[in-house]
């Protein structure tokens, strides 16, 4: 790394952390240089990798403050309750009515789930199709079924090895898209009827997973930052039949909340105790801000409880649907799962992820992703803070590409989303992120999507349209 952009990040965690909130002057480019020992043209790059990113704002004659308005700020959500009981689930149609607004190219997406296609390197990976496509052995339908592509789950273990983790290859198992990845775990652990650990708030396909095979869900609350509370998680332990827990132990999904790699390592252990398997769904854990790689929970993994599933579709490769599993002692359980259900993931798409890894520049690709999502992370909260209801709490992760917005308690987040759909503007409404639609004054907003004029307007109209319903 560049000493500019050291120095970029060193301020940008100040700024992250709320130690330089909005509007603070940040300090001269001479006590700058006098503080940490760099040039002046090191402190003007830094701060012009600052500007890019929306965390400062320049002022004429005056210097550089930190993006957004003084004396606005925006508090981080609340954190729920712990719920004693666990519950069956039906999620699935609210969440199909919300997730047929992310199809309709003429709405602005802030509800969506998906990354926009823009930020993807596709021509390379067309390439990298073509370059499969030609080179494909006709036996590889064979030889290619569970546990994957040789080449491909290769250059996984590798990106385990870079992240400190021993993964052999031969673990790793091949799916289609995380999603099955973690499907395919669940149904490893699970009979129906049986109680699964799942976060709340939580990703609605996990909802939508335990409803189809017919599981319970104990709910487990979320800190708006530090992610799951283990005090509760071990309470549940102590009064449910707990067989699996499914989380996200880094920016995850709605709230963006990460785990210490201390939580991380607490929460393994808590679970080694009592022999409860954790799939762990690590999709954005490459999507983080800085430059220090967050490690998963399954770097603390001792005994094989823990299957960590990831992903290229939020990082590389939307639409390919190649995803994974490293599922430790479950793996031929999983495999037979995975040969009883889609045999294989796509040949040419196996392919052509291993060939790209191997000569794309994937890295180089991925800091470019994570300061495109930090940098638009910035706009979409800077937009809040001018737009929305002055008693707003807001998350503010570290990575991913996912905000959480809690209005006052009185709020309507489904009828904020009618509204917004009458305005072209998809919004994804708290109640789909819990199995007893709890959070019905709580919205997430996607900021992976291109920041444009048309986003622009569209928070302008929800803040209008919170206004108004709050003024009612």
């Amino acid at each position: 790394m560049k000493r500019y952009e050291a120095l970029a990040e060193a301020l940008s965690r100040d700024i992250r952390n709320g130690k330089l909130p909005p509007g603070t002057k940040m300090p001269s480019i001479r006590t700058t240089v006098a503080q940490y020992g760099v040039s002046p043209s090191t402190a003007f790059q830094a701060y012009y990798r600052l500007e890019e990113r929306g965390l400062v704002r320049a002022r004429e004659r005056s210097g550089y403050y930190v993006a957004g308005t003084p004396g606005r700020t925006l508090p981080p959500p609340g954190m729920t309750r712990s719920r004693k009981v666990s519950t069956s689930v039906d999620i699935s149609e609210l969440v199909f009515s919300v997730l047929d607004a992310a199809r309709d190219p003429r709405l602005v997406q802030l509800g969506s789930a998906f990354p926009s296609p823009e930020l993807f390197p596709w021509a390379r990976l067309g390439k990298s199709l073509a370059r499969a496509g030609r080179a494909i052995d006709p036996w590889l339908s064979v030889a290619d079924m569970p546990p994957g592509n040789p080449a491909l789950r290769q250059q996984i273990a590798l990106r385990y090895l870079g992240a400190g983790i021993p993964q052999p290859t031969e673990d790793i198992i091949v799916t289609n898209g995380a999603l099955e990845a973690l499907n395919l775990c669940l149904m490893a652990v699970t009979r129906p009827g049986d109680v699964v650990a799942i976060e709340s708030p939580g990703f609605y396909a996990a909802l939508q997973a335990l409803e189809r095979l017919g599981l319970k869900a104990v709910e487990i609350p979320v800190h708006p930052s530090e992610g799951i509370d283990l005090a509760a998680l071990a309470d549940a332990l102590k009064r449910h039949p707990v067989r699996a827990c499914w989380f996200m132990t880094q920016f995850q999904n709605p709230m963006g909340a990460s785990m210490t790699a201390d939580k991380k390592k607490a929460l393994v252990e808590l679970l080694t105790r009592h022999q409860v398997p954790l799939i762990e769904d690590d999709v954005y854990g490459e999507l983080y801000f800085g430059s220090r790689s967050p490690v998963p929970a399954k770097a603390f993994d001792t005994e094989g409880l823990v299957m960590h599933c990831g992903s290229f579709s939020k990082t590389l490769a939307p639409g390919f649907r190649i995803g994974w599993a490293a599922p430790g002692r479950f793996g031929d359980a999983i495999q037979r799962q995975k040969l009883m259900t889609t045999l294989s993931a796509s040949i040419p798409a196996q392919l052509a992820i291993a060939e790209y890894l191997q000569n794309g520049g994937y890295d180089k690709h991925l800091r470019k992703l994570r300061h495109a999502l930090e940098t638009q992370q910035g706009q979409l909260l800077k937009a809040i803070g001018r737009d929305f209801p002055e008693d707003v709490r807001v998350s503010r992760p570290a990575g991913g590409y996912f905000l959480w917005v809690e209005f006052p308690r009185e709020f309507d987040a489904l009828a904020l989303h009618r509204e917004a759909l009458e305005h072209d503007i998809s919004i994804a409404p708290g109640p789909i992120f819990s199995a007893r639609r709890s959070y019905r004054n709580c919205i997430r907003l996607n900021y992976g999507q291109a920041w444009t004029e048309a986003t622009e307007q569209a928070m302008q109209t929800l803040g209008a349209l919170a206004h108004r319903q709050l003024s009612q």
